[in-house]
């Protein structure tokens, strides 16, 4: 089973990335969950969702509290939130930035664990005109997952969640930056 928990902001949309997730995993016949984590619920403040992907049927229903990966959407929680805690050496951080791995592993003194790292916010910008880095993340996050869900899947299921609220060049759009996400992502 691989634990994944997202830090985002409210309004960025992690917890809808969260469930498109959980949505392909199921539809290939995996075991999956979503859930969020938010307090507040108001725009812009910090946020958890957590994913659960298995081969198998999943017996917990809580927090993920000791994630394997951490996917970080809005940089500046870097900063702000306990993005580490719960991690052990083996852990995988995704992190949103225009910094290198290697550079992020120095500014913030991580030791251990695989760090990816991929310009959402710029592949958002270019590609949706707007900061929503929620699919660039989910693409960097598919390819870190290594084939446990197939990025086909997860393009239905993004048409599957915005076909019809959408026009179909800002769905084109959303394709486009998960595909390059997905491409861009780099790690040590």
């Amino acid at each position: 089973m691989i634990e994944i928990r997202w830090h985002a902001r409210g309004g960025q949309g992690a917890v809808t990335a969260s469930k498109i997730l959980a949505s392909a995993a199921i539809r290939e016949g995996k075991y999956a969950q979503s859930n969020p984590d938010y307090g507040a619920e108001r725009s812009g403040a910090p946020l958890r969702a957590y994913n659960r992907v298995s081969e198998n049927p999943i017996p917990h229903h809580c927090m993920v509290l000791n994630p394997n990966i951490v996917v970080v959407v809005d940089p500046t929680l870097l900063k702000a939130v306990p993005f580490l805690e719960g991690t052990d050496e083996d852990a995988i951080l995704v992190i949103n930035t225009d910094k290198t791995p290697q550079e992020i592993r120095e500014k913030y003194g991580i030791k251990g664990r695989k760090i990816y790292t991929v310009d959402a916010t710029k592949i958002a910008m270019e590609e949706l005109k707007r900061p929503l880095m929620n699919i660039p993340m989910l693409g960097a996050l598919i390819k870190v997952l290594g084939g446990l869900v197939d990025i086909k899947s997860v393009e239905e299921d993004i048409k599957k969640a915005f076909g019809k609220k959408l026009p179909e060049n800002v769905l084109e759009a959303n394709i486009r930056a998960l595909y390059r996400a997905y491409e861009e992502v780099q790690s040590e």
